[in-house]
This record gives C-alpha cells, structure tokens and sequence, in this order.
C-alpha cells in the first residue's frame, strides 16, 4: 500500500458513499444475499441502528471513504451478548491492498474493549478470497450450510467462521456499548 488509510468511526453523513460501495456487491455477486442496494436513508437507518452498540468503522484514503467494516449482534437473546458478527466492504478498486486487515483489525481492538468474545463471519461458499481473508486475520471455519441462498438463479452455500477475541470466564464482564468505549 503506498497511501496513507485514516480509520475513523462512520457518520450518518457516510451513508451515501457505503451505499455505493455495497451496490457492485448486491447487483453483481453473492458475495451478500440482498437483491435491492440499500438507499443512502436505509444505509442511514443501519448505520444508526448499528452505532447504537457496536463500532462501525470507514477507512479513507486521500479524502474518499474506500470501504468500511461493522459488528453487529450475533443473535438478539441475551446470553448472545459476547458475540458479534463482522462484516467488511471494500471499493471495488481498493480491494486486495490492506484496507480490509486495517479495518478488520481496529474493529477487533473495540470490540475487545467492550468485551466481546467471539466473533462470526457468515460468508458465501465458495468464496476463496473471504474465506482466505478471514483465515488470515485468525478465524476458523465452524459451519458449512448447503443451498442455504437463492440469487441469480442458483442456490449457494454459506459458512460460519469464528475467532475468539477475548477469554470466556465463568464471571464474564458486562457487555460495554461501543459509544462508551470510543
């Protein structure tokens, strides 16, 4: 990577610039189940919604946000609360040059800071460069789901990877909303 990344938290005024990071993946792969991109309100709303408990993080480069990569709720039931899962979008143009393991790994440092223990990524099978990516920043594959999405006319696999972040002791620390750890 020869430019500087700057990681900042996002902002609803990102919505927009994330909607057009997302559209190539909804209209062109599997990468996402979702068949309509979000419009810059939805990303608004999800970006809100998100923020309210977990970190959502924009990388930029040269004054223009080139991707982004969020925790969410694993499940909504409370013993559910050390568990998040992980997702990460990169401009087409900038993937394969950092910006995801930046991304990726000033998430994980947040997380841990709200003490988060497991983290999930559900991805399409087969998807090498995801599945690679998440092996490379430490996580494991744990589930392989069969014709779990139907897109394109075709049925496809997912898979569940997971890493452990932070022990799993028997008196485990509250859950620390992300706004109280930034």
């Amino acid at each position: 990577m020869s430019y500087s990344v700057e990681i900042r938290p996002a902002a609803l005024a990102d919505a927009e610039r994330l909607s057009e990071i997302y559209a190539p993946y909804v209209e062109k792969t599997v990468i996402t189940f979702e068949y309509q991109v979000p419009s810059p309100s939805e990303f608004e709303k999800r970006i809100a919604s998100i923020i309210s408990c977990y970190p959502y993080l924009v990388a930029i480069t040269d004054g223009q946000i080139q991707g982004y990569a969020y925790a969410a709720p694993f499940k909504e039931r409370a013993a559910y609360a050390w568990s998040a899962e992980t997702s990460v979008y990169i401009d087409m143009d900038f993937r394969g040059q950092g910006i995801g393991s930046l991304l990726y790994r000033q998430l994980e440092d947040m997380l841990k800071a709200q003490n988060i223990c497991n983290l999930c990524a559900c991805i399409t099978y087969p998807n090498p460069q995801s599945i690679g990516f998440h092996q490379h920043m430490g996580y494991g594959t744990v589930a392989h789901f069969h014709k779990s999405g139907y897109k394109f006319n075709a049925w496809h696999d997912m898979v569940w990877m997971e890493k452990f972040i932070n022990p799993h002791p028997s008196d485990q620390k509250p859950f620390i909303p992300a706004k109280e750890v930034l």
